[in-house]
């Protein structure tokens, strides 16, 4: 398999994992030294922290789906533009612009992750 297949692979792999609400597999895709990082945050967060995220938002919807508009591969990783939507508790449907660069190791692993979204646009998830 080519690098950019790898890569291609490892990225669909991490938003169908999301979609479907399992964290395990999302954790099993990043490196044990993963660092995330979300517009607003003052450090990156560790593993641990990153999936407490992941796992408030999972908890916080009933859907999720990814509308991929942009995805770019370069050497080492990938750069994606989408519009995550889903569906609070309440039945109220969400959808945040998100830009995510995504760094992945020669194991295949995520090493890094830079997340740009608006945070007005949790309100919803967050009422």
């Amino acid at each position: 398999m080519s690098a950019e297949n790898r890569i291609i692979e490892v990225a669909d792999q991490l938003f169908a994992s999301i979609s479907a609400g399992d964290t395990d597999a999302v954790a099993a895709l990043w490196s044990e030294d993963v660092a995330v990082w979300h517009q607003g945050d003052d450090r990156d967060n560790d593993k641990a922290r990153a999936l407490k995220v992941i796992r408030w938002y999972v908890g916080a919807t009933t859907y999720r789906r990814y509308e991929v508009l942009d995805r770019q591969v370069f050497d080492g990783g990938f750069v994606q533009q989408h519009i995550l939507h889903s569906r609070t508790g309440r039945g109220e449907d969400v959808a945040l612009r998100v830009c995510l660069v995504v760094k992945i190791g020669d194991d295949g692993l995520i090493r890094r992750i830079d997340e740009y979204l608006d945070p007005a646009e949790l309100a919803p998830l967050l009422s």
